[in-house]
């Protein structure tokens, strides 16, 4: 498949990730919508991410990191609806996160 039409797909499934979590942590609404939205995209993320690596390189653990970063955005809505974290904190946590992993996409340092 072609990288343009992955990349595409792998930053739509990013903003969708983070539209369902603003809805969620911060109008605090427990809406399906959101939570379906949430799932959507986190699997769609995974997948393409996946796609566009073709096989992982084992050598490399920077991909690995990406998958931890993948699980904290997973479980974010959890700590903010269970009050672990007050949503604002849950929400920051969230950008610095997703930060980091687009990071370890684009340098690959370690």
């Amino acid at each position: 498949m072609d990288p343009a039409i992955l990349k595409t797909l792998h930053i739509a499934a990013a903003f969708g990730l983070f539209a369902s979590l603003g809805s969620t942590l911060l109008a605090g609404s427990r809406q399906k919508a959101a939570s379906i939205l949430h799932g959507v995209s986190l699997v769609l993320i995974l997948l393409v991410g996946f796609a566009m690596l073709k096989k992982p390189p084992m050598d490399q653990h920077w991909w690995m990191v990406k998958i931890g970063l993948w699980l904290l955005l997973g479980v974010a809505p959890l700590f903010a609806r269970r009050k672990i974290l007050p949503a604002p904190a849950v929400l920051v946590i969230s950008i610095a996160a997703a930060a980091a992993s687009a990071w370890l996409g684009l340098a690959k340092p370690f």
